[in-house]
């Protein structure tokens, strides 16, 4: 059946190309991909490095199924994370974004596996490291690179910035270490609190995971049977302070107590996702919170202002380079596994990067928000009213 949809495919396109100059090689080209697309496999199954348990008798398991399509799509979603960062980088340098400026990549597979075992309707909040969550909760790269560079067109208006941006069930983007912890334990309880049957996703790195409010909102957490997954995205240094320098026990995923926790290698996609499907059922089942460690590493500097070479070696970040990089993994588990082709992937590049070209231009052409605009947005659904300015004789008027 496939030969005989190949061969009508073929004698339609020859007779095209006899009446249009040139079409000979593409409806060639079309035919072969046809062909190639046709020998690719549905689906394949993956081996998992064996999770880190605490205080669980069984974890999430460890082989997992992807489709081809999964597959493409998180391979899509995280070279469009990775080529966003590397552009923010270059705005960065440029002088075009100012203030703040975390990045993410090398971190890609934590937040694509994380997004693809939860539903849209649960709910996640980060720390200032925020930028791929904002995308994989549904704000487009447009939107996000014109934040950063303090347009109209950004998600928050041009207002927020690196650190506060938002979207629907995405609490942000927080500034203040660790705080949005609490928080999102907060959101945890809402959705106890009205019988929804929705989780929270709590993210906060290894630098923050030393803090006192964490440890009370285990306590809380535990008490209460809040349906939220703590995670600590493990990236190896807290700023610039490794993780051996910083605690007692780097055992993250232990420091729950009596609440349940799993390591997980986070540099794979599908090991994320893995775990995150069992923690958010556990939440689901009314069992109380999970805490998940990501072991992950970020190849630029903490923020901006930090080179990320003074309290650690080139030779190091290029050994997890070539080791261990999330989309490198993904990619030659695709190849190796007939769900693609070095070919298709390539086209998926070039996609990406015009997407992101595309993105940077509008970042860069559209307009700032006018000082009239600034005291705007204070309340949301609130009548206009007026602001204070930088002293008693300056008035904005705020509209929600």
């Amino acid at each position: 059946m496939r030969k005989m949809l190949l061969a009508a495919l073929s004698r339609l396109l020859q007779g095209s190309a006899a009446h249009k100059p040139g079409a000979v090689s593409e409806a060639a080209r079309v035919v072969v991909a046809a062909r190639n697309y046709a020998d690719f496999a549905n689906e394949a199954s993956f081996d998992i490095k064996k999770y880190d348990l605490h205080r669980l008798e069984e974890g999430p398991p460890t082989t997992a199924i992807m489709t081809r399509e999964q597959g493409l799509q998180y391979y899509r979603t995280m070279q469009t994370i990775r080529r966003m960062e590397l552009k923010a980088d270059q705005l960065y340098k440029q002088k075009i974004i100012r203030g703040f400026c975390h990045l993410y990549d090398g971190q890609e597979a934590c937040c694509v596996g994380l997004e693809a075992a939860i539903n849209k309707t649960d709910h996640l909040i980060t720390a200032y490291r925020g930028h791929a969550f904002t995308y994989t909760r549904g704000v487009s790269v447009r939107e996000i690179l014109a934040e950063l560079t303090g347009r109209k067109g950004g998600c928050a208006k041009g207002k927020g910035g690196s650190m506060h941006m938002y979207a629907k069930n995405f609490y942000g983007g927080n500034g203040i270490v660790g705080a949005q912890v609490p928080l999102g334990a907060g959101i945890a309880l809402a959705c106890k609190y009205f019988g929804k049957d929705e989780i929270c996703l709590t993210l906060y790195g290894d630098g923050a995971a030393n803090q006192g409010q964490i440890f009370e909102t285990f306590n809380m957490a535990a008490l209460w049977k809040l349906p939220c997954v703590f995670i600590c995205e493990n990236n190896r240094y807290g700023m610039g302070t490794s993780v051996e320098r910083a605690a007692a026990s780097t055992d993250y995923y232990k420091r729950g107590d009596f609440i349940p926790g799993i390591r997980v290698d986070g540099m794979d996609v599908l090991a994320v996702r893995e775990a995150t499907k069992f923690a958010a059922d556990h939440c689901r089942s009314g069992k109380g919170p999970v805490v998940m460690e990501l072991q992950t590493y970020r190849y630029h500097g903490h923020s901006m202002s930090d080179p990320g070479i003074s309290y650690r070696t080139r030779e190091e970040i290029q050994e997890v380079r070539s080791k261990s990089d999330p989309i490198t993994l993904l990619k030659d588990r695709m190849v190796n596994n007939n769900l693609a082709n070095v070919e298709e992937l390539k086209e998926i590049d070039v996609e990406v990067r015009k997407h992101i070209e595309d993105a940077a231009q509008f970042a860069t052409t559209d307009p700032e928000p006018s000082l009239e605009e600034l005291g705007n947005f204070i309340y949301s659904n609130e009548p206009p009213f007026e602001v204070r300015g930088a002293n008693q004789w300056i008035r904005y008027k705020s509209a929600g």
